[in-house]
């Protein structure tokens, strides 16, 4: 039976433990930063829905602004993970040579 590594399932034989755990910390970041958009547009359609509602401006405008300060954040959380990703995968593997 070969074993998973030779077969490129674990991980490639041409990467190393460092440049596969760069490359997932930054698809990480990736998609922390993709999750920003639909919880940004999510709070948008809720405020406008409960200004529908209850035509009170200050609850609506206070859920839009709450949900673009929160996409913002994560926004931000994902362009440092993907920006410390090399410092990070240095962090976890500091026996392997790049």
């Amino acid at each position: 039976m070969a074993q998973l590594s030779t077969l490129g399932i674990l991980a490639p034989p041409f990467m190393k433990s460092k440049q596969l755990a760069n490359v997932l910390i930054k698809m990480l970041g990736l998609s922390v930063c993709l999750y920003a958009i639909p919880s940004c547009v999510s709070g948008i359609v809720f405020g406008i829905t409960q200004f529908q509602v209850s035509p009170k401006w200050d609850i609506a405008v206070i859920r839009i602004i709450s949900s673009a300060i929160g996409a913002a954040v994560q926004a931000v959380i994902g362009i440092v993970i993907i920006s410390m990703s090399q410092k990070i995968a240095g962090m976890m593997f500091k026996t392997d040579d790049e």
